[in-house]
């Protein structure tokens, strides 16, 4: 069930309905819109007796809501979802793309701190890195562990990023929520309940990846999960699935961001690193994810892919970065869409390190 409240409704009169729903056993989620709030009702194992609802004052209508997964529905929520980060002009959605780049891994500071200043100057605002890899292989390179995290908040402090790193189980997950500004939850978790509610508790914004095999209502409802329990603050990524093909790693389903943006208000980035695992794909495919209406890249760039500890075949080497952050730039404007400059990004670093000085 959906309770609209009028465009009118005070803040009292959103709490007193708020109040209601829980006092009948059930859990409240305020969404507000730009034009009026609703509130979403779930924990119901029947329909929801509306008629008390409809009385309450600021109530315009009260509507059931037949999708499986209601919170990120566009019933409940209209409007697009943007998600501000404190302290920082940086945004997920709205007009602005957010673009995430890094190393797959965090192998050392001095490694971190060279692809950071790199990718600050061409104009990221975030920066992801791995402390925990979830790897095919038990003998490959599993991350730094909180170490990774200390030097993540390192680079944050020194270059003004935000940092995206993800988090494995329920152990990293409080790290993560402690350290990082985005929790990612990663493709193989994507159906990982207890992770995801979990993840739903935490006070940061999560990014969850598209599982390998998933279908776009398993995506949707794996969302579901996280915002059920509090967090709403909720990015979808497309990082390809698993088909026949083998010239790439994976295939990457550009079609589900406009998939995702008719049924859901939450924003939609896309992975072309992890999609294609080749890094001569990375910039072709990052400039049709920009096409296509992604709000945002997450791309994986190194100094020395050669000898990098994973992914190396599918990170783009600084100068690659930078040509295209000017190519996806000037899509975005063609959409009417921006991203910072470089120079913006080395205003947000030097802000970000008298401040910590």
């Amino acid at each position: 069930m959906l309770v609209v409240m009028q465009a009118q409704a005070t803040e009292e009169q959103v709490r007193a309905v708020c109040q209601k729903i829980e006092a009948l056993g059930y859990r409240a989620h305020s969404m507000p819109g730009a034009q009026r709030t609703a509130i979403g009702i779930t924990g119901n194992k029947a329909e929801v007796e509306s008629g008390s609802l409809e009385e309450m004052p600021g109530v315009q209508e009260v509507i059931r809501v037949t999708k499986p997964y209601k919170l990120v529905s566009r019933d409940t929520k209209p409007d697009n979802t943007v998600i501000k980060f404190p302290n920082s002009s940086a945004s997920i959605g709205g007009p602005g793309l957010a673009i995430i780049a890094g190393p797959c891994g965090i192998e050392s500071r001095d490694q971190a701190f060279t692809i950071a200043e790199r990718v600050a100057r061409a104009g990221a605002q975030f920066f992801r890195g791995g402390a925990y890899k979830p790897r095919t292989s038990p003998y490959s390179f599993q991350g730094l562990g909180e170490e990774g995290l200390k030097i993540m908040a390192e680079v944050r402090d020194r270059f003004g990023l935000l940092i995206v790193t993800e988090a494995v189980d329920y152990e990293s997950l409080e790290l993560v929520d402690q350290y990082a500004d985005v929790i990612q939850i990663g493709a193989r978790n994507m159906q990982n309940f207890s992770l995801l509610k979990r993840a739903g508790r935490a006070r940061k914004p999560v990014l969850l990846k598209r599982g390998i095999s998933a279908m776009l209502e398993e995506f949707l409802m794996a969302a579901e999960y996280i915002m059920s329990e509090g967090n709403y603050n909720v990015v979808l990524c497309e990082r390809g699935v698993r088909t026949f093909a083998d010239h790439t790693r994976n295939t990457l389903d550009l079609s589900i961001v406009p998939a995702v943006q008719r049924l859901s208000h939450l924003p939609i980035i896309v992975d072309p690193s992890h999609g294609t695992g080749k890094r001569n794909k990375v910039t072709p495919l990052s400039r049709a994810a920009v096409a296509v209406g992604a709000d945002g890249l997450i791309v994986e760039v190194h100094h020395d892919p050669d000898r990098a500890l994973s992914d190396g075949m599918q990170s783009l080497y600084p100068d690659q970065f930078d040509a295209l952050m000017v190519q996806v730039r000037q899509i975005a404007a063609v959409l009417g869409r921006s991203i910072p400059k470089g120079a913006e990004a080395a205003t947000l670093a030097t802000t970000s390190t008298q401040s910590t000085s």
